[in-house]
């Protein structure tokens, strides 16, 4: 199935599989509808996210106002990096894109 652009909508921009797993894990709720969001597949790595984010989706956000876009970043310890994707996203799209991630992970104890 795909999505209606016309019609309001989320894509999920993850920095890698594991982040990809992690939202294909909410999609599988069964009181979510599939045709509104999609997983896309792991741009490998933060600054690849940022990208498709400039160069790809804010273009397509200005022509489907209907589009949201949450990115799924790493922030390995790095508290300037949730800064400096801010700063890539400009003012009139902030409402539409969210950003979420860790920073920094946690090891898990037997």
């Amino acid at each position: 199935m795909s999505i209606n652009r016309y019609k309001p909508h989320v894509f999920v921009l993850p920095e890698d599989d594991a982040n990809r797993q992690i939202a294909n894990s909410f999609v599988l709720h069964p009181n979510l509808r599939e045709r509104v969001i999609q997983v896309l597949p792991p741009a490998r790595g933060w600054k690849k996210v940022v990208s498709k984010l400039v160069e790809f989706h804010i273009p397509e956000m200005r022509h489907f106002s209907e589009e949201r876009v949450v990115l799924l970043i790493d922030f390995d310890q790095d508290e300037g990096r949730l800064s400096y994707v801010d700063e890539q996203i400009p003012n009139d799209l902030k409402e539409r894109v969210f950003v979420l991630g860790v920073l920094n992970d946690i090891t898990w104890l037997p």
